[in-house]
């Protein structure tokens, strides 16, 4: 499970008249392509029902938040939010406040304050366990999601569990309509919001766990395989990338070797079903190919010039391979898929696909939470924003470049991300904030051994390489050895720059533990 919040902005896709009582009628227009509809939730049962196609997916071991708020005298769904259920219940104030603080402050920032709420507890029983017990076990996070939602004046109307495909109301004690054995979902796409859903050309795409299923490593026998040819590769490419002459030659390659893979991908023929998409993909990758593609985009300057195909023709093949070399990062490489996720994220954001966008960068995040782009890229994408302001960017970059299919090599010089560029004063040497200590950092041999020397400087312009840790969230994996990965020095270790992404500044939230990485 992802632990992580995802906010959307508000949805115009509902009215509710007058305040919503507990378990009592609940007015919901759902706008149709064309036409006008209106759909009447009466229940909390229509309210269960109406979840999957309120977030576009079904949520798994998920607290989801939804807002209501007052439009021309009837209510209207607004922003929603999902945070996974900490499994220590220690962490759920915090949990609480965060989702809570997260929607609201939010939704305020877009000029729409929440003023009721409508709460879902979304978990499966663990073994040995009912549906009735999780919903018991879960009673106190529901209540502090009341506590902190009053806390700023915005009230819970309703809160439901739902498990073991019943759900159950915290507002509502009558039998008649919520009795203590719960009350069982419909089947999905039968109720009267689902035909008009359908009708909408709204999709709900199946669950989380099965969309993180397309971006995970592969560990299975080749496994063993792409391992060994990572190890290979790195013994050369690490050792190119943090020589300056070296490491334009390798990003021309890896660009090259991209655009081909690209290609094979587009003529590929089609199959059905996404598991077999995916299985075509992978068998169109050979190892020793991923590899050097995984090692070339961990170069800052190379991973920014890949994310410049997002758009047009190039996003589809582009989005496929950087989910393919994301299941390719395997074992001690798990942290190596921060770059092939944070480009999947961006090229799906940059679709208009914000569910992959969001899955995929949390996911960058957990593979390494220190990653700048992905952790810009993830705010932006929370918080609702146009990612036409990052495509503006990168077509000026691939623009001064020439435009074209082939860019001309960057040389020595280091340009900023796509997610930080802005005009800066040359610097000879990285500048630190105030107050904050400059941090070394390890340097590994090439060869993957697991001699460890302290790195004692940094050149500016340089590359460094660290070892690999393991990696956190959805990332499995077991002991790792020791592994390089080159890393961008210079300004871009500051953190201070602002992001492409109208409103949000690396300087305000890019900084853990002292240090920053892109």
């Amino acid at each position: 499970m992802t632990n992580h919040s995802e906010t959307t902005g508000s949805s115009e896709n509902g009215d509710i008249p007058g305040p919503v009582k507990p378990g009592r009628t609940a007015r919901t227009r759902y706008d149709g392509p064309g036409d006008e509809h209106q759909v009447t939730l009466r229940t909390p049962a229509e309210l269960a029902d109406a979840l999957p196609y309120l977030l576009g997916y079904r949520p798994e071991d998920s607290i989801v938040l939804v807002a209501l708020r007052d439009r021309d005298g009837r209510g209207r769904f607004g922003g929603r939010a999902r945070l996974g259920i900490p499994a220590n219940a220690d962490d759920w104030t915090g949990a609480a406040g965060q989702l809570v603080h997260g929607l609201v402050t939010g939704s305020e920032r877009r000029g729409v304050r929440p003023e009721q709420m409508v709460a879902y507890l979304c978990q499966e029983p663990a073994r040995g366990e009912t549906g009735r017990e999780v919903m018991e076990r879960l009673r106190p996070l529901a209540q502090k999601l009341r506590v902190e939602c009053g806390a700023l004046d915005v009230p819970v109307v309703e809160a439901l569990c739902i498990s073991a495909g019943r759900f159950w109301s915290y507002c509502c004690d009558e039998e008649a309509c919520c009795p203590a054995e719960g009350v069982p979902m419909g089947l999905p796409g039968t109720s009267v919001l689902a035909a008009a859903a359908t009708y909408a050309g709204i999709q709900v795409r199946g669950s989380l766990s099965e969309l993180r299923a397309r971006l995970l490593p592969r560990e299975n026998a080749a496994a063993l395989e792409q391992e060994a040819a990572l190890d290979a590769a790195a013994v050369t490419v690490v050792s190119r990338i943090l020589d300056d002459a070296g490491r334009s030659e390798v990003a021309e390659e890896t660009l090259d070797l991209a655009r081909r893979a690209m290609r094979r991908l587009t003529d590929a023929p089609p199959v059905s079903g996404v598991p077999a998409e995916d299985l075509r993909d992978d068998q169109l990758l050979g190892h020793d190919e991923a590899a050097a593609l995984i090692l070339g985009l961990q170069d800052r300057t190379t991973r920014d010039r890949a994310a410049e195909w997002m758009e047009g023709d190039e996003a589809g093949p582009a989005l496929r391979l950087w989910r393919a070399l994301a299941r390719r990062c395997v074992r001690s490489y798990g942290e190596h898929a921060a770059a092939p996720l944070t480009l999947a994220g961006w090229v799906a954001w940059s679709a208009g696909d914000e569910l992959e966008a969001r899955e995929a960068l949390a996911m960058a995040l957990g593979a390494d939470p220190d990653y700048l782009f992905a952790r810009l890229l993830h705010q932006a994408c929370n918080e609702g924003l146009d990612p036409e302001s990052v495509r503006r960017c990168l077509r000026a970059e691939r623009g001064g470049r020439g435009g074209g299919g082939r860019d001309a090599a960057d040389g020595g010089e280091q340009g900023d991300g796509p997610a930080q560029r802005r005009p800066a004063e040359p610097s000879s040497a990285p500048q630190v904030p105030p107050g904050r200590r400059r941090r070394t950092r390890p340097v590994v041999p090439a060869d993957g051994a697991r001699r460890r020397a302290r790195a004692q400087g940094r050149e500016p312009g340089g590359r460094i390489g660290r070892p690999r840790t393991p990696a956190g969230g959805e990332r499995p994996g077991g002991a790792r050895t020791a592994r390089t990965r080159p890393r961008a020095s210079g300004a871009e270790a500051t953190g201070r720059k602002e992001t492409c992404v109208e409103g949000v500044s690396a300087g305000e939230h890019a900084t853990e533990g002292g240090e920053e990485r892109a």
